[in-house]
């Protein structure tokens, strides 16, 4: 019914439109008749009367025009009409039609994917109800640090609030779990009672947590993915079939996600948070926080009433809590505020990127229009009006638009998945990343506008020319031509410009990228494999160390295995690094009871009495009171050869060695940052630390060593102070462990046979491989992205640029055959008229040079967190791009500005 109705419709309209033509038709010819009567009347003859009555109407067709552009058409004839007379011009220069269509295309499809990203990441709304009352919270210290929060400080915060409706706890990484006979590493993660509240989200199938379930030691019980629940389970409908074990231990699943969360990160599994142990201490950073704001509370109101909690604790609990304020952000930025720059850069190159397009699309248009200037003239003196030309440019502009915005778009959908392949692993939210209606109604925003800016501009500058001028024979070469090339060579200077801000960027961030690669890490990457393992959870701490031993006996008996270390977590590697306060302390301050009162809390006697406990608990805090012997460091629990494999220089004492078991005295390696830092003016080695708030063990460190500083976290991150302690001594954190592997040899055999070993210890392993060349690698990624794009984008601009310019320059040199050639004729030589040439271009460049280095200063200031090492108006990038582009001016001048060396005067003299 509906097709008949819209055929009905369109044939209305039709016939309205041709109705409304013979209403002007006969209406004119009433007039004309009334004229020609008149005519009559005073003694002309009919042939006269006629021409003079339609002399005096200003033409009939003329006189058409006029009353449909004043009765609000264009009609439907009238626009098919411009959209055939388009196609009729690009059919007529398909050379010109087709280099527009793909540049238009390139400029589209750059700025497509790249707002593809840009929306995907920083501007679609998080997938939850209320995404807005949704944010992160971190404790604040007196440093302006934001660490995560204690387990007594959240328990505060939760309760004394009044702006959240719901506050919870949550962490996440692998966990090794089994299904039958074969494991898996999913992303797993511990939330809290309250996390369903403020996700606004329940399982689609199945249930949440219940009360029973959510208390320490109890039964571990698992909510799965969407995915999780197809891919791996199978599907079905009855929760009681799977059997997992999380940790080697049995759990149930009792409820299935909805498909696509997977917050926090990509996680496939949630556990209760309430099931392990609470750390009493509120300066143990264990868990991050999430909350929703009540109704009718933003992060403004919500802010004071959290300050407010965090500094009366402080005046409550003193030197036992660093907490000194709350920071609240939206849970949006909080996910992508690292990126956010990153992203606005690459977006603004694109736009650049764009703006060369359209301007060498501009240029050569305006090319197009003064070889149709005699066309136009004709059509604007036989009654056509400027809104009637203007129209009928921005049509051809807008076919051109489209066309170039279909092939876009298509490249956009080729060139996303090659950028999301770029993209680093760390940039958040790249599953969300696809092209939906949002974007493509930004393409077709940006069709639109280049359709009407291109239009207009060509519109503007043809009909500045009068009609007379334009067809009068040999005007092409007066008045107008000279004024067209300004206009050509300021669309010229505007690339220039642009071209040489992108330049600038992709030299800051090369530059940056050379400095952060001269870093010396603080290890030698070369020639080292890493193997991974998450340890089971169900063994004692002592049977941790034996697993341990076994594998670093097995794997250092490996052929062509060199050395063998490893640690909690390797430099470089992704996780969370363990940190916090410790105590410089003389062993003589601990009393006979007191050292009575550590050995029964290692033999775990201490908690079944209250009294002895409050003696033990109240000697430390005390202990940590002590200000000027505290200090701050990171924690690495590591191995015997660990430094040795790494090539960590050791720069006093010793390192682990065999004597330094479970029973013997606790010792430490130290960093040389830590050594300069707590005794600028005494010899560290000797001194003891009290660092057991970090694992449980209030047994002293005793300093035995002094290595030198290593970038743990990043390359462009300062070394921070680090404690190492031996995992044979201190294994009570040793979760999960990372093995290098110092090899001679092809790397493949020694993971086949890691592999073998690991199988033959525990099954239930599954370790994971790597080189720490690859982790280097990895760690430069999000840098090497962004400095791909912009390189990219600025390669791609200088040669639409040098294109222009040469095309500018080109259609100069034919503007000026007859002067070039009475130039010669006069006596002047091939090399003047070269130097003639580019002289012209390369004072165009000189002067967009002078405005693109003012823009690149601006610019670049805003981008100076990207950097690293390297100044926003670094000389040497500016001096070696100025030099850069100058170059490339004169390269793509020269061709044009040698042809016109070789014009005959004679041929010219004629052309003339």
């Amino acid at each position: 019914m509906r097709p008949l109705r819209a055929t009905w419709a369109r044939a209305r309209n039709l016939f309205r439109n041709q109705k409304l033509e013979r209403q002007i038709e006969d209406e004119l010819a009433a007039h004309v008749d009334l004229h020609i009567s008149d005519n009559l009347r005073s003694g002309m003859s009919p042939a006269e009367a006629r021409r003079s009555a339609l002399l005096k109407l200003g033409g009939i067709e003329q006189t058409k025009e006029n009353y449909r552009e004043t009765a609000g058409f264009p009609t439907v004839e009238s626009v098919a009409q411009d959209l055939r007379f388009a196609l009729r011009m690009l059919r007529k220069s398909p050379g010109l039609a087709t280099v527009a269509i793909l540049t238009l295309a390139l400029g589209i499809g750059a700025n497509t994917a790249i707002f593809t990203v840009f929306y995907g990441v920083l501007l679609r709304p998080l997938p939850f109800p209320k995404p807005e009352q949704m944010v992160q919270l971190h404790e604040v210290n007196d440093r302006g640090g934001q660490p995560n929060f204690s387990d007594p400080n959240f328990e505060d915060v939760q309760a004394k609030n009044h702006s959240l409706q719901a506050i919870a706890e949550y962490n996440l990484g692998p966990e090794v779990i089994s299904v039958g006979d074969v494991s898996f590493r999913p992303i797993t993660s511990a939330v809290s009672r309250d996390f369903p509240r403020v996700m606004g989200v329940q399982p689609m199938l199945g249930r949440g947590f219940s009360p029973e379930e959510q208390h320490f030691n109890a039964a571990p019980v698992a909510i799965v993915s969407y995915s999780f629940w197809k891919q791996i389970l199978g599907g079905s409908q009855d929760l009681s079939s799977f059997h997992l074990k999380i940790g080697g231990r049995p759990a149930a699943v009792v409820g299935i996600m909805p498909p696509g969360f997977r917050f926090p990160g990509n996680a496939d599994l949630w556990v209760p948070r309430e099931i392990y142990e609470r750390y009493p201490s509120r300066t143990a950073h264990n868990w991050q926080v999430i909350a929703r704001l009540a109704d009718g509370i933003d992060i403004a109101r919500a802010r004071p009433d959290l300050s407010t909690i965090a500094r009366s604790l402080k005046q409550q609990y003193g030197q036992d809590t660093s907490m000194t304020d709350v920071a609240i952000e939206s849970l949006h930025s909080a996910m992508t505020g690292n990126v956010r720059l990153g992203l606005v850069v690459l977006l603004i190159a694109s736009v650049f990127f764009l703006l060369i397009a359209c301007s060498n699309v501009v240029n050569l248009m305006l090319a197009q229009a003064a070889a149709r200037q005699q066309e136009l003239s004709i059509r604007a003196a036989l009654g056509a009006g400027a809104g009637r030309l203007l129209r009928q440019f921005v049509t051809e502009s807008l076919v051109l638009s489209l066309i170039g915005g279909a092939f876009g778009v298509a490249a956009a959908f080729w060139g996303l998945t090659g950028l999301l392949r770029l993209a680093p692993a760390t940039l958040p939210r790249l599953e969300e990343v696809s092209i939906n209606v949002p974007v493509l109604l930004f393409s077709f925003g940006i069709v639109v506008l280049i359709a009407v800016a291109v239009g207009m501009g060509c519109a503007w500058k043809s009909l500045s020319v009068s009609p007379e001028n334009a067809l009068n024979e040999g005007s092409r070469l007066q008045g107008a031509a000279p004024r067209r090339q300004m206009a050509l060579r300021v669309m010229i200077a505007v690339q220039l410009v642009t071209v040489m801000v992108l330049l600038v960027g992709a030299g800051l961030m090369g530059r940056s990228l050379v400095r952060v690669l001269s870093v010396d890490p603080g290890f030698t990457v070369g020639n080292a494999l890493t193997m991974e393992l998450d340890l089971p959870n169900d063994v004692n701490p002592a049977r941790r160390v034996q697993l341990l031993n076994e594998l670093f006996t097995r794997l250092r008996s490996l052929p062509g295995v060199e050395q063998v270390g490893g640690g909690r977590l390797l430099p470089l590697f992704s996780g969370s690094r363990a940190d916090g306060s410790f105590v410089v302390m003389n062993p003589g301050q601990i009393s006979p009871r007191m050292r009575d009162l550590i050995q029964r809390s290692l033999e775990g006697s201490l908690d079944s009495d209250p009294v002895l406990l409050k003696e033990f608990s109240d000697f430390f805090e005390e202990l940590f009171r002590d200000r000027e012997h505290m200090g701050d460091a990171d924690y690495r629990v590591v191995s015997q050869g660990y430094f040795e494999t790494l090539r960590i220089p050791v720069l006093k004492g010793r390192l682990f060695e065999d004597r330094d078991t479970p029973d013997s005295q606790s010792v430490a390696v130290i960093s040389d940052s830590l050594a300069q830092q707590k005794w600028p003016d005494h010899d560290p080695l000797g001194q003891t630390i009290e660092f057991g708030n970090m694992d449980g063990d209030p047994r002293l460190l005793m300093v035995v060593g002094v290595v030198g500083d290593v970038r743990e976290s990043s390359l462009e991150a300062a070394p921070r102070p680090v404690i190492y302690v031996d995992y044979r001594q201190r294994p009570q954190t040793v979760s999960e462990f990372s093995f290098v592997i110092r090899n001679s040899g092809v790397p493949v055999p020694v993971f086949s046979a890691a592999r073998e070993i690991v199988r033959d210890l525990d099954p239930r392993l599954v370790p994971r491989f790597n080189s720490l060349a690859h982790i280097y690698s990895g760690s430069l990624d999000a840098r090497r992205f962004s400095l791909t794009l912009v390189a990219i984008f600025s390669a791609a601009a200088l040669l639409l640029a040098m294109a222009g310019i040469y095309g500018v320059n080109a259609y100069s040199v034919a503007q000026r055959t007859g002067e070039i050639g009475v130039r010669t004729a006069l006596g002047a030589s091939a090399s003047e008229i070269m130097t003639m040439i580019l002289k012209q271009a390369v004072f165009t460049a000189l002067a967009a040079i002078i405005v693109g280095i003012l823009a690149s200063a601006a610019l670049t200031r805003l981008s100076q967190s990207l950097l690293f090492e390297v100044s926003p108006v670094d000389p040497v990038t500016f001096s070696a791009v100025t030099i850069f582009l100058l170059f490339a001016v004169v390269l793509a001048s020269w061709l044009p500005a040698r042809r016109a060396t070789r014009i005959d005067p004679m041929i010219a003299l004629r052309y003339q």
